[in-house]
């Protein structure tokens, strides 16, 4: 097992099981905030602008991924979300639908993609064009689709914070990534050539979030609710989803008459959702406990698709 995933699951059950002061919460939610704008600073410093632009030219392969993660999946996760609601509450249910509304993920795309002899730049550019869309798209999609009682189940629990959520994610993300790209000309290649550096920011803000957020759910009682059952529903819901997503992304591939390396690079980028960006903006866009909750389902899906499409990555590679 991934050693990320180990410490991950260690994490979550740190946040479960160990009881945190007020004044302890305040800080850990500080250091998370610390976290998350760092993490969007470094992703502009990271990307480098060039790349958002070197793919745009093919259209069809940037369309395809777009389309899939924000229309396909939204649409797909409104439907399981209704679905599911009286299986798993309506907490959860919305953990459901903000999965779908969540971003690419960049560095397991970009992989997975060269594992399989794919298009590796469309991948990046596919990947780099998703995250930063993402962060304007999803805050609205979520204002639009979750902040009403169909969405949370009228008990307002998981609704976001409306317009000040909106601003909130604006100042502490998109700011911090503008002003990463305005750094990258001087220190992109610096922050580039340190994976680790990079990989540390990464991880270590998942880690920070996710504590956070269990830890403030444990506190206000709301773990109470979700049962093995629900985590086993949960994990089907996730697994079904997934197998949707793979299979409309590569035979939409085939519809869109993309080559084979294009379509590998719409099967990896179109299938996934980012934890890296979904747990940061769960902590800006919903009260602090009920991010925990609404982290669950991200948490497993993000987890059965790396398993699903390592293996996927491997069999493509293998092709003649």
């Amino acid at each position: 097992m991934d050693p990320f995933v180990v410490v991950l699951v260690v994490v979550l059950v740190l946040g479960l099981v160990v009881p945190v002061a007020p004044a302890a919460q305040r800080v850990v939610d500080a250091a998370a905030d610390v976290a998350v704008t760092t993490l969007f600073a470094v992703y502009g410093m990271r990307l480098s602008t060039r790349e958002v632009w070197a793919g745009l030219r093919n259209w069809r392969l940037q369309g395809g991924i777009l389309a899939a993660t924000y229309v396909v999946f939204p649409v797909l996760g409104l439907v399981i979300a209704w679905a599911v609601a009286p299986l798993v509450g309506s907490p959860l249910a919305a953990g459901v639908l903000y999965l779908s509304l969540l971003p690419s993920t960049v560095q397991s795309s970009v992989a997975f993609t060269s594992v399989a002899r794919g298009n590796v730049a469309g991948a990046i550019c596919g990947a780099t064009v998703s995250n930063v869309l993402g962060m304007v798209l999803t805050p609205l999609l979520v204002l639009w689709l979750m902040s009403g009682a169909g969405a949370t189940g009228g008990d307002g629990a998981t609704a976001g914070h409306g317009l000040d959520g909106l601003q909130a994610v604006l100042l502490q993300l998109l700011l911090p990534f503008v002003v990463g790209q305005l750094l990258q000309p001087w220190v992109g290649g610096w922050v580039r050539a340190r994976r680790r550096l990079t990989l540390a920011v990464d991880r270590g803000t998942i880690l920070v979030v996710v504590f956070s957020a269990v830890a403030a759910a444990s506190s206000a009682g709301v773990w109470a609710g979700i049962s093995g059952w629900a985590v086993a529903v949960l994990l089907a819901v996730s697994a079904a989803l997934l197998a949707i997503m793979l299979g409309l992304t590569w035979w939409g591939g085939a519809a869109l008459r993309l080559p084979p390396e294009d379509r590998i690079a719409l099967l990896m980028c179109g299938s996934k959702k980012s934890l890296a960006t979904g747990l940061p903006m769960a902590s800006v866009l919903f009260p602090v406990a009920a991010a925990g909750v609404i982290a669950v389902p991200v948490i497993l899906f993000h987890q059965l698709q790396l398993i699903v499409c390592a293996v996927l990555a491997r069999r493509l590679a293998l092709r003649d």
